[in-house]
């Protein structure tokens, strides 16, 4: 019995909408893309990063002569372990221009227990703008979940 109100209400609609008109035939344009912005490699990095599984299929639809040389890139980094990969993307894309403020807000506003947790993991370079944190902070090893979540918070306050 439903089906049959639904159908009836269907119906209905069609009648008082009005009639749909033809599309005119599509007429092919010849368009001209504009060069990369980025690198080859570095599409190749981002592509292998985000989309590994059909990094190849994505990359094979740039120009013949640049697809190529993407894929060449594309097996290289392929190639690399894991870490290296991440690395490189790192050193890529680099940090955000503000993570230091990032950062500090972040040890601001966190309790003891993760400040000193993400205190110990911060890379030597960010860590000597807390010198005042690096008298403080004793060296007690911290719970593997508090060690994720203070991993964590650095990416996110990085990147």
């Amino acid at each position: 019995m439903e089906a049959t109100r639904v159908g009836r209400a269907m119906r209905l609609a069609r009648k008082l909408l009005p009639a749909r008109k033809e599309a005119p035939p599509a007429t092919v344009v010849d368009v001209t893309l504009p060069a990369l912005s980025l690198s080859l490699e570095r599409i190749a990095l981002v592509v292998c990063v985000l989309a590994r599984e059909r990094a190849s299929e994505l990359l094979e639809g740039l120009v013949d002569a640049e697809a190529g040389r993407a894929l060449l890139h594309l097996e290289r980094f392929a190639a690399m372990p894991s870490a290296q990969r991440q690395a490189k993307v790192a050193v890529e894309f680099g940090e955000r221009a503000d993570a230091a403020n990032r950062l500090s807000a972040l040890l601001e506003a966190a309790p003891e227990a993760l400040r000193q947790a993400v205190f110990q993991r911060l890379p030597p370079y960010h860590r000597s703008r807390f010198p005042h944190l690096e008298a403080e902070v004793p060296v007690a090893e911290s719970a593997p979940v508090l060690v994720a979540l203070a991993e964590r918070r650095i990416r996110e306050a990085t990147r």
